[in-house]
């Protein structure tokens, strides 16, 4: 009985002892399965953040041009006693800071009256740094607002909101905000609206070619 007992004994020291050189000599998984793991979850993240990116990069695409033929018509010179024949194109002249003139510089004696150039109303009269007085002007529609800048004063009683029609004086052409005192001009700019209708926002299109359709 007590020989059996020894021999038990000894099968159950023996598998333990077997155990434990194993445990000791073979090579731990978790050396191997950490750089797995973090590869996997490095590539899964890299995964995870390409599609943001790739959904930013088309949220922020710039907007596509206004169509062909997309542009208002009929639009009223907005210089009193000016005439098509007088306009240079300055759409695209190059300005300080690297900024592109996307404007049409209008010269003409200080205090020569404005006009709006259609039908519309006065969606924000603002006193800005570099335009000096200006005047956002929004069409019955709601697609184009037509901007005029750098006025000398505004046309008594001019208000926001106010309908105005097209030939009406809206102000006065002058040299305010970054204006050259001695060369007096109107900047007039034409934006398309998007769906905000913000007035500070728009696509510009080149005045000149609609100003030389006009009266």
């Amino acid at each position: 009985m007590r020989l059996a007992q020894l021999i038990v004994l000894g099968l159950v020291m023996g598998v333990a002892a077997g155990w434990w050189l194993q445990r000791d000599g073979a090579p731990s998984d978790d050396t191997g399965a950490r750089p797995l793991a973090v590869a996997q979850t490095s590539a899964a993240a890299d995964s995870a953040r390409a599609v943001p990116v790739e959904q930013a990069t088309t949220a922020i695409a710039a907007p596509a041009p206004a169509a062909t033929g997309d542009t208002p018509s009929g639009l009223l010179l907005p210089v009193q006693g000016i005439t098509p024949s007088q306009l240079q194109d300055t759409f695209t002249d190059a300005r300080s800071e690297g900024r592109v003139h996307d404007a049409i510089d209008i010269m003409a004696a200080a205090g020569t009256p404005v006009l709006a150039v259609a039908d519309g109303h006065v969606e924000k009269l603002f006193d800005s740094e570099r335009g000096g007085l200006t005047v956002y002007q929004f069409e019955p529609s709601g697609r184009w607002c037509y901007y005029y800048a750098h006025l000398q004063r505004y046309a008594d009683g001019l208000a926001e909101k106010q309908t105005i029609k097209r030939g009406d004086v809206i102000g006065y052409v002058g040299s305010t905000g970054n204006a050259n005192p001695e060369a007096p001009h109107l900047h007039f700019e034409v934006h398309v609206l998007g769906p905000e209708k913000q007035w500070w926002k728009g696509e510009s299109i080149n005045p000149y070619p609609l100003l030389k359709k006009g009266d």
